[in-house]
C-alpha cells in the first residue's frame, strides 16, 4: 500500500531523528551499529519500532532503553535482527498480555520506541544518568511524539515519565503512584506513567 502525504512526511521526520541518532552519540555510550557489523541497525530512532512501527497509531509506548553492551556482544540474535525485540523476554511476554488484554491492541498496531537510543555500558540492569535520560527525552522523545501524533502515550515505568517531565519544564513526580495521576499533555497528546511491565518493575 502506497504511503499518503501524511506518512511521508512522518517518515522524512524520523529518518531526520535517525540521522542525528547515528552521528551524535553520548560519550560513554554507543550505537547499535557498533555490533555484529551494524546488523542491528534500522531505519528507526529505536530497532524496538520494527515490529511496532504504526505512523498513525492511537497509542505510542515508550520504554526506557533498548539492550545493553553485554547483551550485545553475545552470539548474534536473529529475533533482534527481525523483530527488534526478543518476544521470550518477561517484559515483552508481559507488555503484549497487557496490551490486549487492557486496549484490545497487538504490539504491531502501536508505535513503540525507546527513550534512550544508544547502546549502555554493562549489563542489562545497568543505569543511566538522569541527565542523559533528560536529553535524549528533549532531543528524541518528544519529537517523536509530535510526529507520530497519537492520542496516549504510555511510559514504561516511572524513569521514563520524569524524563519527560523534566525535559517538559515540569517538577518529577516522587512516586509512580503521583506520575499516574497526573498525565502530562503535549499536542493533543495525553502523556501516561505506568509501571514496567518487566518483573522487577510491576
Amino acid at each position: 500500500m502506497l504511503a499518503n502525504d501524511s506518512e511521508l512526511a512522518k517518515e522524512r521526520a524520523l529518518a531526520d531523528l535517525v540521522a542525528l541518532r547515528r552521528r551524535d552519540i553520548p560519550e560513554g555510550f554507543r550505537s547499535v551499529s557498533e555490533f555484529h557489523n551494524g546488523a542491528y541497525e534500522a531505519k528507526y530512532v529505536s530497532p524496538y519500532s520494527k515490529s511496532a512501527h504504526n505512523l498513525n497509531a492511537e497509542v505510542m509506548l515508550i520504554a526506557q532503553d533498548w539492550v545493553s553492551e553485554e547483551y550485545l556482544l553475545a552470539p548474534l540474535n536473529r529475533n533482534l535482527i527481525d523483530l527488534g525485540h526478543e518476544p521470550n523476554l518477561p517484559t515483552n511476554r508481559n507488555l503484549f498480555a497487557l496490551l490486549e488484554s487492557h486496549l484490545g491492541l497487538s504490539f504491531s498496531q502501536t508505535y513503540a520506541t525507546n527513550l534512550f537510543p544508544f547502546v549502555k555500558p554493562e549489563a542489562m540492569t545497568a543505569g543511566i544518568p538522569a541527565r542523559e535520560l533528560v536529553t535524549a527525552a528533549r532531543i528524541y522523545a518528544l519529537p517523536q511524539i509530535r510526529i507520530i501524533q497519537p492520542r496516549i502515550v504510555v511510559c514504561l515505568g516511572a524513569g521514563v515519565f520524569r524524563a519527560l517531565e523534566r525535559a517538559l519544564g515540569r517538577r518529577p513526580s516522587r512516586s509512580l503512584s503521583t506520575a499516574i495521576e497526573n498525565p502530562l499533555e503535549l499536542d493533543g497528546a495525553s502523556i501516561w506513567a505506568q509501571a514496567h511491565p518487566g518483573g522487577l518493575g510491576r
